[in-house]
């Protein structure tokens, strides 16, 4: 590979690498987004386990839905709420461990709000278009 080539892979190690010159030839508005970074996203929360993050953008989310640990730890508004939070789950059985130690490293390298924006009071009335 050299500086001016990019490589697209797959996850069975299956990939193909276009020089830069050939890709503006092929797709030159792609590749002016690309290197002005226009139309970047910024991502304002991780989910690590990817189930959770589908039933979170679901149709009709609200229909038997019941708060997990990381909806409770976005209503926190320091750290050691949120800490308070994942032990009281833990210790209820409601999450594994392991899944509270991964928690607790993801508020320690990637700070409280790496797990979503803050939910505030009516959050739940305003996602679902009802008046307070």
């Amino acid at each position: 590979m050299y500086s001016n080539d990019i490589e697209f892979g797959t996850r069975e190690g299956v990939g193909v690498a276009f020089s830069k010159k050939e890709l503006r030839k092929l797709f030159p508005y792609l590749m002016d987004e690309i290197e002005k970074k226009k139309g970047t996203v910024r991502i304002r929360s991780v989910r690590t386990i990817a189930g959770r993050g589908e039933r979170a953008v679901s149709y009709d989310r609200l229909r038997g839905y019941m708060p997990d640990v990381v909806d409770f730890i976005r209503r926190c508004d320091t750290e050691e709420e949120a800490l308070e939070i994942i032990d009281f789950m833990e210790r209820k059985g409601e999450i594994t461990p392991a899944y509270a130690e991964r928690l607790r490293e993801q508020l320690k390298t990637r700070g409280l709000r790496s797990f979503g924006l803050k939910k505030e009071r009516g959050y739940y009335f305003r996602i679902a278009g009802r008046p307070i």
